[in-house]
């Protein structure tokens, strides 16, 4: 008789635990990278996935490289996260542009962004910890 054993999956609460998790692999990076983390209903990790490399300081991301993966894996929320090679996690104008345009396809999508995290040498910028994105957590 075969058991089956649940995996308690890694459940992200706020920006620190995304920080925590995704810094050590890209704080260093000399290359931006973005990522998502998919999450199901209750804010566990499905599974965290690289979308782009882009060059020292841009990399270019469109919403269904985003939302393709979500959808497969039912996504119930995603969380963005991208690296400054610069070590300064200061949020540009082309982040908070990409950023709106992504929580909006999400929305469509009924797949909400609940953050996105930007990692730097010196920490990290949650655009909800700044006001740069609302969500319905």
């Amino acid at each position: 008789m075969a058991l089956e054993v649940a995996v308690e999956r890694e459940r992200v609460a706020g920006p620190n635990d995304i920080h925590a998790r995704c810094a050590p692999s890209m704080r260093d990076l000399v290359q931006e990278e973005f990522r998502i983390l998919m999450l199901d209903t209750r804010h566990a990790v499905i599974a965290e996935l690289p979308i782009t490399r882009g060059t020292l300081d841009a990399s270019l991301v469109h919403a269904r490289e985003v939302f393709r993966p979500a959808i497969a894996q039912s996504a119930a929320a995603v969380v963005l996260v991208h690296n400054h090679p610069s070590g300064d996690p200061t949020p540009s104008s082309l982040d908070v542009e990409v950023t709106t345009h992504l929580a909006s396809a999400g929305e469509m999508l009924g797949i909400p962004v609940i953050d996105h995290v930007v990692i730097g040498a010196s920490g990290y910028v949650s655009f909800v910890e700044a006001g740069l994105l609302r969500t319905a957590r």
